[in-house]
């Protein structure tokens, strides 16, 4: 009951939080313009993530209190959410911002979880926990954390997308806790689920509001830091499967653009449009049509690691 009552009560956060800052970007002229590499082509208000992360960051503390998983949430998630909403305000006045200050602050909050004791340590087997030595567990955890703030980025092209997707791989990993007895772990991924689809009310295509790179790298790194927390926790080398697929679809996309990029000697950093959902519009798909095709890959994966946690459990 507990779980069900934190995930509603950050839905109506996020719900009511979103028009209110829908409003005030507006007002501001806190927009993201059309350009040749945007599909949309009206301004559309930026600050969504703002309401994310407050309702997120809110609700965990009123059902957790200061925990270290509360705080790694609350401290790192500020931290991506300052420097988005700063990379957001360039785009709004038709500048870019620089790629290094972006890139430190992800590895900042990448390596804050370790001063917590989220980690990646090691597997498990049938006779107990193999330990990873310090080293690698601490560069596999910074790793993860950071390339998930980044992929989550990535799909974040088509209206209701990261948002969507980002639902499916928090109710995967809120499963996941569920069935191995992880209450904190489950209590953070379900308030996921819950920010999730308030936002996808106002994201759904045709948005009235984009997360913006604020968002997005917060919600990767929240989702991340449920996997460390959660599905890597005891893992056993088979289970590891587990979180890489119930994030399938922006590892895959990452994968797959970051391959195109070094075959074309384009720079890794460098914004295109060679992102599943692009490849899939130029074939002709409409956006509804893209997003719904993604949806059912994000679906399967999720439902594949799930299945593969109750075979092994």
């Amino acid at each position: 009951m507990k779980y069900v009552l934190a995930a509603v009560l950050c839905f109506a956060i996020v719900a009511v939080l979103v028009p209110i800052l829908r409003k005030y970007a507006i007002r501001m002229g806190f927009v993201d313009k059309p350009s040749s590499r945007k599909i949309h082509r009206t301004p559309i208000p930026l600050m969504g993530g703002a309401a994310l992360y407050a309702g997120i960051v809110i609700t965990l503390f009123i059902f957790q209190g200061a925990t270290p998983l509360s705080l790694t949430i609350s401290i790192g998630g500020l931290m991506l959410v300052v420097i988005g909403l700063a990379d957001d305000a360039a785009k709004a006045n038709g500048a870019e911002f620089p790629v290094w200050p972006r890139v430190l602050v992800y590895l900042a909050a990448a390596t804050l979880p370790l001063f917590f004791g989220i980690r990646i340590v090691g597997l498990s087997s049938p006779n107990g926990l193999i330990h990873f030595p310090t080293w690698l567990g601490t560069i596999s955890s910074i790793i993860w954390v950071f390339a998930l703030i980044n992929m989550i980025n990535f799909i974040d092209g088509v209206d209701g997308l990261a948002s969507g997707v980002s639902t499916f791989s928090s109710l995967t990993l809120f499963i996941a806790a569920l069935l191995k007895h992880q209450p904190s772990t489950a209590m953070l991924a379900v308030i996921l689920v819950g920010a999730c689809l308030a936002f996808l009310i106002y994201n759904f295509y045709p948005a009235r509001i984009f997360m913006g790179d604020a968002g997005a790298a917060f919600l990767g790194y929240a989702l991340a830091v449920t996997a460390v927390d959660g599905a890597f926790k005891s893992a056993t080398l088979v289970t590891v499967a587990v979180p890489l697929l119930a994030l399938g679809v922006p590892i895959l996309d990452t994968a797959v653009v970051m391959l195109r990029r070094l075959l074309s000697g384009k720079g890794l950093h460098r914004a295109d449009k060679l992102h599943t959902h692009h490849v899939l519009m130029r074939w002709g798909l409409t956006q509804i049509q893209t997003v719904s095709f993604i949806y059912l890959v994000a679906a399967l994966f999720s439902l594949l690691s799930i299945v593969l946690l109750l075979a092994l459990s």
